[in-house]
């Protein structure tokens, strides 16, 4: 007996008006305006005809206020599965057409019931954030699901990646879901994200400020830090969405999508030599270091516009997928200071929960020097480096370029702080402190008394710079593996790397430590 033609006929029905959001007419003038639909953009981060939608036809649950008996598409939220590279991603898509995407009860249940699935099944969670906020007709119940939402962020932070898209407006409750999130990636020009307005702040404050100063995408990149990659449409937010989850599991049990060559390159790199400065007291730009250790020179970058003194990011080195955490002597001389603290150690978190390698490239004088640094709490700050390095059982490989003096040579990685191996340049100067200021701690009377005390100073600093700074000195302490020529910095790395991929490492039992946060 064939199906009722009826039946058909009300399921086309009822589709078609869940697929038409909030109207043609908003469909089309977004698009317009060059801006993609909520259904635009899950379509575009998965594999065509993959995409399994979830709780279509929810709705709203009737209240006064203009709300009752009104259809409200899929109840402003886009949820399903899909495919990127073969692997199954979760995705929540908020739809501005449709209330301005505002979260009730059942939208909120739609996103906690779809990040239940992605945890039960192991695989990583995209949420599009584009919603005007909380449904206030909906009362407290929107405010209950704001709670939920947020609990089930928590619930799934190391368990699975979660990569947030600020593709709209993000204000108030609504912004600390994504601030729960791993991965921040925000459209500039389109999104913004706030706790409170500019017209709230000069209500309360007096002071005045516009929205570029405190919600848009270059003030969340370069100054706050509260996002990680920065787009200039939907279009390319995704690929950065799709360019980042090549490189991580799905969960915390599976390995990285290593792509590990079939045999390891010995060869010297030659160039790597030419990039060290004739004078030690020259910069070294870190960036050309990083191109030439790592696979097709392609580092997906982390923050690259906050806190620029330390560089983080994603890279394969022979095919080996691991995180890099480098000093930038460009900027501030390769201090750390407290954006870079926070900076590094939440990253290098992050790849300890999710098995990646970490890489750490070290050229630094110390912990950036200065008033505001104290008072603002260096010292805690600084304290995370060292329980975020100490705390990661993932494989640790660390290479000293030159500087490395004092507390900040600790919190780059060293030995004596879980580093598995630690190879080091000829240029390198592992000391508490250079030999400029070593000799004129040891022998500042001395130097004071001579005739010549710039000529005295330079001969007792030649006369004992292998003492204070060298890294043989390192090597017979068996503070570092190796040294080794630049030139076979990628070749020595890769094969560490290799060496321990298979490292398996037990702490006591333990409900959790406590980061000094």
């Amino acid at each position: 007996m064939a199906i009722d033609k009826a039946l058909l006929e009300e399921l086309a029905e009822r589709r078609a008006k869940v697929l038409a959001g909030g109207g043609k007419d908003k469909l089309e003038a977004r698009r317009a305006k060059g801006l993609m639909t909520a259904r635009d953009r899950v379509e575009t981060l998965f594999e065509a005809d993959t995409f399994q939608e979830f709780g279509a036809h929810v709705h709203h649950h009737a209240h006064d206020f203009g709300l009752s008996g009104k259809f409200m598409a899929a109840d402003a939220v886009i949820t399903g599965i899909g495919y990127v590279d073969g692997r199954p991603v979760s995705v929540v898509s908020q739809d501005f057409t449709v209330a301005g995407g505002s979260l009730g009860k059942m939208h909120a249940q739609k996103i906690c019931d779809l990040m239940d699935y992605a945890m039960q099944g192991g695989m990583p969670i995209v949420v599009v954030n584009d919603s005007g906020g909380a449904r206030i007709q909906e009362g407290v119940d929107s405010l209950s699901g704001y709670g939920q939402v947020f609990h089930h962020n928590v619930e799934a932070s190391g368990l699975v990646p979660q990569i947030s898209i600020i593709a709209g407006p993000c204000a108030g409750g609504a912004a600390y879901s994504p601030a729960l999130m791993d991965f921040l990636i925000m459209i500039r020009g389109q999104a913004n994200m706030f706790i409170c307005g500019p017209d709230v702040i000069k209500a309360v404050t007096g002071q005045v400020c516009t929205m570029e100063d405190i919600g848009s995408a270059d003030a969340h990149g370069s100054v706050s830090g509260n996002i990680h990659f920065i787009a200039d449409s939907d279009e390319q937010a995704i690929q950065l969405t799709q360019e980042l989850l090549s490189y991580l599991p799905s969960n915390n049990l599976d390995d990285p999508p290593h792509k590990p060559t079939a045999r390891i390159s010995m060869s010297p790199d030659l160039g790597m030599n030419d990039l060290v400065p004739q004078d030690a007291k020259a910069p070294l730009d870190v960036y050309k270091v990083i191109e030439r250790l790592v696979d097709d020179g392609h580092l997906f970058e982390v923050q690259k516009d906050w806190a620029r003194n330390i560089v983080i990011g994603f890279a394969r080195i022979e095919g080996v997928v691991v995180g890099i955490v480098a000093n930038q002597p460009m900027v501030k001389a390769g201090t750390l200071d407290i954006d870079a603290s926070d900076k590094s150690a939440r990253f290098m978190r992050f790849l300890n929960a999710f098995n990646i390698p970490i890489v750490t490239l070290v050229d630094v004088p110390g912990f950036l020097p200065g008033v505001q640094q104290e008072r603002g709490g260096i010292i805690r700050h600084g304290a995370k480096m060292l329980f975020a390095y100490a705390s990661a059982t993932v494989p640790k490989i660390t290479l000293i370029l030159r500087k490395a003096y004092g507390g900040a040579y600790l919190a780059m990685c060293s030995k004596d702080m879980g580093a598995d191996m630690v190879f080091a340049w000829p240029t390198a100067e592992i000391a508490v402190m250079g030999a400029d200021g070593a000799v004129n701690v040891l022998f500042g009377k001395e130097i004071k008394a001579s005739a010549d005390p710039k000529a005295k100073a330079a001969e007792l600093v030649s006369q004992y710079r292998d003492k204070f700074a060298s890294p043989w000195q390192a090597a017979e302490n068996n503070m570092i593996t190796d040294v080794i020529e630049p030139a076979m910095s990628r070749a020595t790395v890769a094969l560490a790397l290799r060496n321990t991929l298979s490292k398996r490492e037990t702490r006591p039992p333990k409900k959790h430590g406590n980061i000094p946060l």
